[in-house]
């Protein structure tokens, strides 16, 4: 299965480029305090002629990196009152060299100061913007349940709002004149081009779904529309992108249809457990299909009537543990086999979270389908 993670974007998911706490008070507090006192003391020992005050300039220089505007201006207002003080007894000689250190100190202190509001602005930005993109997101999908004459489908849509890992998750069930067809995917990448993407493929979807007869000219045209919108982004200098994907054909019949393109294959819960139902090498991810060595085909799984299919993008087999490790999707499973198909998608993440240690650091889509005449959903 082909990741749709960029590679600079590994280091992200397991929360290295995620942004840095902001600073508590108390740590403000530690550090200027603790600082001043080291250098005092150390002037004390070494003489008043070492002069070491005027070094606490570059405090609030550092605190300007993650802590608050007030933080920043009470740490500021600190340091010129010590390096000040640290230089009213010296010598009438040095009077003019000393006030232009206090001077300098006033100054590079304002602009540590207009440095950390500037900063505070910009995160506050970029958090409404993300928070735009994620609500847009919600919009655009339908909510859970989707109901079709032959499934009932619950599920989970967790976008990712707190850092940059915003992504292209995107799903669908479609009631049409050849049944139910049903469509996860993820976009590669992250941020709005991603988001651009995925409305792309997913508009082509509810069009192709209720249109084409056969599961393959549904792919099909999904192909030409990642491509089409590859050429526009191109034409505007953004990045070409693939996009991995699942679709499924459900009529009456046990047996359903799948293309997998390069998604994580769907598992089967059932009596008996839980585990794959596709065997065979998933096809090239949509937009790559002229490197394809042949043209993508349908396979066949059996979904009995008493059973639930389990379809999620790599935002939960790839969410990792602090020390690395992914999620093990298929071994977990088994423990919701005997919980209702409702149900199991909030269960899937709590595990997730404590799994990750907390939120899980990419977008994270779960669909849980169940035949409607297997009621218990």
């Amino acid at each position: 299965m082909l990741t749709s993670r960029d590679p600079d974007d590994l280091s992200a998911a397991d929360g290295r480029n995620r942004p840095a706490p902001p600073l508590r008070w108390r740590a403000v507090l530690v550090w200027l305090i603790g600082i001043t006192a080291v250098l005092v003391v150390t002037g004390l020992v070494l003489g008043r002629e070492t002069r070491l005050a005027p070094f606490l300039i570059v405090v609030p220089a550092l605190i300007a990196g993650r802590g608050t505007v007030r933080q920043t201006a009470v740490a500021s207002v600190w340091v010129t009152v010590v390096i000040a003080a640290s230089l009213f007894d010296t010598p009438m000689g040095t009077m003019g060299a000393d006030a232009a250190v206090v001077v300098f100190a006033v100054l590079f202190n304002g602009l540590s100061v207009a440095r950390a509001a500037q900063r505070v602005h910009r995160e506050t930005e970029i958090a409404r913007l993300r928070s735009a993109a994620a609500a847009l997101q919600r919009q655009l999908l339908r909510p859970f349940p989707l109901v079709t004459d032959q499934l009932l489908v619950h599920g989970l849509y967790q976008p990712v709002e707190e850092d940059s890992r915003v992504g292209g998750d995107v799903y669908e069930v479609v009631a049409s004149p050849f049944g139910s067809r049903v469509f996860i995917a993820d976009v590669q990448g992250k941020g709005l081009p991603a988001i651009s993407a995925a409305f792309a493929v997913l508009s082509a979807f509810r069009e192709a779904a209720v249109t084409e007869p056969t599961l393959t000219a549904v792919v099909d045209a999904l192909e030409e529309a990642v491509l089409r919108h590859n050429s526009f982004a191109a034409q505007v200098g953004e990045r070409e992108r693939f996009v991995t994907a699942l679709v499924l054909g459900v009529d009456s019949e046990q047996e359903v249809q799948v293309i997998n393109c390069g998604h994580v294959a769907p598992l089967l819960l059932h009596s008996g457990g839980a585990g794959p139902v596709l065997h065979a090498d998933p096809c090239v991810p949509l937009g790559l299909d002229s490197l394809a060595p042949e043209p993508r085909t349908v396979e066949w799984f059996s979904f009995p009537r008493e059973g639930t299919l389990l379809l999620c993008t790599d935002g939960v087999t790839e969410a990792r543990d602090p020390s690395g490790a992914f999620y093990p999707l298929e071994e977990r499973a088994v423990t919701w086999v005997d919980i209702l198909p409702k149900d199991v998608p909030a269960a899937v993440y709590r595990d997730l979270r404590q799994h990750t240690a907390g939120a899980p650091t990419d977008d994270t889509a779960l669909l849980v389908l169940r035949r409607r005449s297997g009621l218990g959903m």
